[in-house]
């Protein structure tokens, strides 16, 4: 059983439901791979789209939907101020799968590919917040500041994130006890996953 159809076969609520999309999306020129741990259609190097399933729908993950004209009003922004290009189309049950407009919408996509049409997201001038945590250990150990200076923004970021983002004082503290001996051995947050 490969990855893809490992993934299917846990979302026993949807499991018709996303054999009908796959079928229908692997009957165009997609190269299929799991990505995110949730299978993905690729063209071209491209991102094309994306299939999911959650407890209340299954659905399609556009990666340059903001791209696509939508005359028939089906995506949704499910993460709306964080993605410009990637739009989402949910469905309930399978009599909403409408293969004709699916695919559609797909081969617009792929025709967006092959025009070099693209919306670029633009993390790498986003300003890094480093925390007071943070900010604390590096004004007190050159070494440490220096090595996290030669990360790019998105790394810097990320380890500024992973801070932030903690709610207890505790568990900041933690956080940082962790990501210290990442930085003075040049690893980033995520590298260990890299190559998964």
């Amino acid at each position: 059983m490969n990855k893809i159809d490992d993934y299917i076969s846990k979302k026993e609520n949807w499991k018709t439901e996303l054999e009908l999309l796959r079928f229908i999306i692997t009957n165009l020129p997609l190269d299929e791979t799991i990505k995110w741990g949730a299978p993905t259609y690729v063209y071209k190097g491209k991102n094309i789209v994306g299939l999911a399933a959650f407890k209340n729908y299954c659905g399609l993950w556009f990666f340059q939907g903001a791209l696509l004209k939508d005359e028939n009003k089906v995506f949704i922004n499910a993460q709306e101020g964080k993605t410009k290009a990637m739009l989402q189309w949910r469905f309930n049950n399978l009599e909403e799968i409408n293969a004709n407009l699916i695919k559609a919408y797909i081969l617009e996509a792929i025709e967006n590919v092959n025009e070099g049409k693209e919306i670029k997201t633009d993390r790498s001038k986003k300003d890094v917040i480093i925390p007071d945590e943070l900010a604390e250990k590096l004004s007190k150990n050159k070494t440490l500041k220096s090595k996290f200076e030669n990360f790019t923004n998105s790394k810097q970021r990320e380890f500024c994130e992973y801070i932030s983002s903690a709610k207890r004082a505790k568990t900041k503290q933690t956080r940082l006890d962790k990501i210290i001996p990442l930085i003075l051995n040049n690893f980033g947050l995520y590298d260990k996953y890299k190559n998964c």
